[in-house]
């Protein structure tokens, strides 16, 4: 790695106690924000599998009756009875330490037309039901498992972040800090000497 240049003297021991100073806070700074974020992405973690299992277990039950439908019907009362109607999708956002992230995802499936033809049998009535559940359900898990991916991914960038401040960025500061101090005290001794010396010449010469 590339030694750092800084101006020679006491202006660059300057620079760099000022630039030390800067790193080291910054750290600080970072080490918080990981903290909240750790706390945060876990709790976004558990928020996630809960979700995860709600969906499967609504789409399982779903499909449980779908099939129990499609037995007691056919494969073509499933045919007569299947109308699109296209849920509706409102996602709202938050933030945690300036990451924004979904905080909640709630999907309206629109109910069945009075008009539309009945479907053939119990089984498919609650089949209905219960995807109209599973999609729900699955935007709520789509929605958690993209809060938690994002603070997750910031979480990781931060992690980073401080690694390189604390071990590489901090000690490359601080090494040439020690070497401008060891060269100032190592030109004050030397300047040090020569005034003696040029005091013990005047005095022999008076």
């Amino acid at each position: 790695m590339a030694e750092l240049r800084v101006p020679p003297g006491r202006a660059g021991r300057l620079r760099l106690r000022r630039g030390l100073e800067v790193a080291r806070r910054g750290a600080d700074l970072l080490d918080r924000k990981l903290r909240v974020l750790r706390a945060r992405h876990e709790e976004l973690l558990r928020a996630e599998g809960e979700a995860r299992e709600r969906w499967h277990a609504r789409l399982t039950e779903a499909e449980s009756w779908l099939r129990r439908g499609l037995i007691l019907g056919g494969e073509e009362a499933l045919d007569e009875t299947a109308v699109r109607r296209p849920a509706q999708l409102e996602v709202t956002w938050t933030s945690t330490m300036g990451v924004r992230h979904p905080r909640a995802a709630m999907c309206a499936v629109p109910e069945p037309d009075p008009d539309e033809p009945a479907p053939a049998n119990t089984a498919l009535v609650h089949a209905e039901a219960g995807y109209a559940d599973a999609v729900r359900a699955g935007a709520e898990y789509a929605a958690a498992a993209a809060a938690a991916r994002a603070v997750g991914d910031e979480l990781l960038a931060t992690r980073r972040r401080v690694r390189a401040l604390r071990r590489h960025w901090i000690p490359r500061l601080e090494a040439a800090l020690a070497r401008v101090d060891a060269g100032l005290e190592q030109n004050e001794h030397e300047d040090a000497v020569r005034r003696k010396w040029v005091a013990d010449l005047q005095a022999r010469g008076r």
